[in-house]
């Protein structure tokens, strides 16, 4: 699997928001897709480089995501 497919999933407590990246988060513009989400876009290739999730505790637990993966800690807090 290369880097560019590999998913990133960063979330921040203050704010509330989840960051889902594909490959390294970079530059991006955001493009408001409805709902409190939000739809990153390269604007060199127009290609979506992640989604960003806001007020994601009014959606329930982060555990309740349809997410299936391999999920490892890569660092902690």
């Amino acid at each position: 699997m290369t880097e560019k497919h590999i998913m990133q999933i960063a979330y921040d407590a203050i704010g509330d928001v989840l960051y889902l990246s594909v490959g390294e988060p970079r530059p991006a513009i955001s493009r408001e897709a409805g709902d409190d989400i939000l739809v990153r876009i390269d604007p060199e290739t127009q290609e979506v480089v992640g989604l960003t999730i806001l007020n994601l505790s009014t959606r329930g637990s982060i555990d309740d995501l349809p997410i299936r993966a391999n999920l490892q800690a890569i660092a902690q807090p």
